[in-house]
């Protein structure tokens, strides 16, 4: 699908529509936007902070689930929060796996999603009008860039990306997608920090400490590419097959061991999410760059 509009009439506001818990779920997405948005140039904040609705109060993390109420309104569009692969393949190959498997459509997935919403906002600040809404380009991109960083968004098709196994998170039924996507987040922040914003600093601290000499890694692109959501994919493929999947099959009860086994890989997604973000929308609004493209 070459890109995807989604027309004004049909968005009734950034606020009245419901949230589902999607993705990282609201508090992944939050944490993903709160590292970006701290890391932006001063060109690339001043142009999301023109971007983002009023609503918003110069918050990206307000807005970051904002693509998850979209599904119920068009549910053409969920297909662009995964790249689901085949069992046990442990890799993202985009002429197999971008597709959205419900109606055939090639070029449906999380990926070419993350592409077209970045060359989207790369008409931002041009001569000419564009013909998209870059707020919402915006909105989608930061979304998006949290999800390809979610391992069971990069899942097997045959469980929908762990939603169809059904697990117990220490005494609560859950689905082994839902765990991942806020269960242990939330079991974390509950064991070792006050709130969510203790959680974030934590997060910050080891960006800039723990992590220090992998973040120019993070960041680069190869090829001139801006986002490098291919590279993500494949991450987060190797992740479901090493960490997500592995000790969890239907019916398997989840405590400790699973836990303090994969909070770090969480935390580490969550990083590398809001590092890219924020190297991401710095590449689109460096003027220079843009026009290069």
């Amino acid at each position: 699908m070459g890109c995807y509009r989604v027309q004004l009439v049909a968005i009734i506001s950034f606020m009245l529509l419901p949230s589902n818990t999607h993705g990282w779920g609201d508090d992944g997405h939050a944490i993903v936007c709160k590292i970006a948005q701290a890391r932006l140039s001063a060109v690339a904040a001043k142009a999301v902070k023109k971007l983002l609705p009023k609503s918003a109060n110069n918050d990206l993390a307000s807005k970051c689930s904002w693509a998850d109420s979209l599904r119920v309104v068009f549910p053409w569009s969920s297909a662009l929060h995964f790249a689901n692969t085949p069992d046990s393949v442990c890799n993202y190959k985009d002429t197999r796996d971008c597709v959205d498997k419900k109606t055939g459509i090639k070029g449906r997935c999380v990926v070419a999603a993350i592409t077209n919403y970045t060359n989207q906002l790369l008409e931002y600040g041009s001569d000419t009008k564009s013909k998209y809404n870059l707020t919402q380009s915006l909105l989608f991109l930061s979304h998006f860039l949290g999800d390809v960083h979610q391992p069971l968004h990069c899942g097997f098709f045959s469980d929908k990306g762990g939603n169809e196994i059904n697990v117990r998170w220490y005494r609560r039924k859950q689905n082994l997608h839902h765990v991942w996507d806020a269960s242990i987040i939330e079991t974390e922040v509950e064991r070792f920090y006050d709130d969510i914003e203790d959680f974030v600093d934590a997060i910050q601290r080891n960006i800039t400490k723990v992590w220090a000499d992998e973040v120019e890694e993070w960041e680069s692109c190869s090829n001139d590419d801006i986002s490098c959501p291919t590279i993500y994919a494949t991450e987060s493929a190797k992740d479901a097959c090493k960490w997500a999947y592995k000790d969890a099959t239907e019916g398997s009860v989840l405590e400790d061991e699973y836990f303090l086994s994969r909070y770090p890989i969480v935390n580490l997604r969550l990083a590398q999410g809001g590092v890219r973000l924020a190297a991401t929308l710095n590449r689109i609004f460096d003027t220079q760059f843009a026009v290069s493209m």
